[in-house]
């Protein structure tokens, strides 16, 4: 099969003045970085700040003058690469791909201390509180909770902090920073979750990986977080593209 790959460069660090922050207005971002792009979609960088569901797709089809409709989310305060559909038919495909996890979504972290072992699965029941947005691990099941696992790898450590890979298994609201902050490693600039650090949220959605909705090809795209703290701990750019090698996880590649 056929593939299209792309990766970007950094996104420039966001300044008060240029939209990036929650509750700003999106007419004042500059142009998104756009990885990807045809007749049926488009990939691009989000930034932090903006919602994935309302604020992104208003600037993606002013910019683009093409329709752009949300077939997966991305928590408000995290940035990092996502898909938009440009038809209700590749939407549909799109969002098929996405509920029955066929696309490989790889994510960068950095939380508080390092998680032993170094790398694994993480397997929790969770319980979301819609009324305070807020995800919770419970022991037991009841109405309303939901399995949820996660795969991680710690790439580097850089004093009390350790920058990760994370693959999803499941989808649920929230999953990764209450999966890592139930284990007492929150992701850094995650005030809801118990971090301290003053900083912007460090989850960043870095790695996509999608079998084209018409064509079947692979599109394998790739964006490195900003250079701000506390990425900037680590050692770039060739730590954070190991989250996309097809044995990122212990040999168990993503979708080719």
């Amino acid at each position: 099969m056929c593939s299209i790959s792309a990766t970007a460069e950094p996104p420039r660090p966001s300044s008060p003045g240029d939209g990036a922050e929650a509750g700003q207005d999106a007419r004042e971002t500059p142009p998104l970085p756009i990885l990807y792009a045809d007749a049926h979609l488009t990939v691009c960088v989000k930034p932090a700040g903006l919602s994935s569901e309302t604020d992104l797709p208003a600037l993606l089809a002013r910019q683009t003058g093409a329709p752009a409709m949300c077939v997966h989310r991305l928590d408000t305060a995290a940035g990092g690469v996502m898909v938009y559909a440009r038809s209700p038919r590749s939407a549909a495909a799109l969002s098929r791909a996405f509920a029955a996890r066929e696309a490989d979504k790889r994510y960068l972290a950095v939380c508080a201390g390092t998680p032993e072992p170094e790398a694994g699965v993480f397997r929790d029941l969770l319980f979301r509180d819609a009324r305070h947005n807020k995800s919770f691990v419970v022991s037991r099941p009841r109405k309303g909770v939901r399995e949820a696992s996660l795969r991680y790898r710690v790439l580097e450590t850089a004093g009390d902090a350790s920058l990760a890979a994370v693959r999803l298994e499941t989808g649920r609201s929230h999953q990764i920073r209450v999966q890592f902050a139930s284990r007492k490693h929150p992701l850094l600039g995650d005030g809801k979750y118990g971090s301290r650090v003053r900083c912007g949220l460090a989850l960043w959605s870095a790695f996509l990986c999608l079998a084209h909705p018409l064509t079947g090809e692979a599109l394998r795209l790739f964006c490195p977080p900003p250079e701000v703290y506390p990425w900037t701990l680590f050692s770039p750019p060739a730590v954070f593209a190991r989250c996309a090698a097809r044995d990122a996880f212990g040999g168990e590649g993503g979708a080719e």
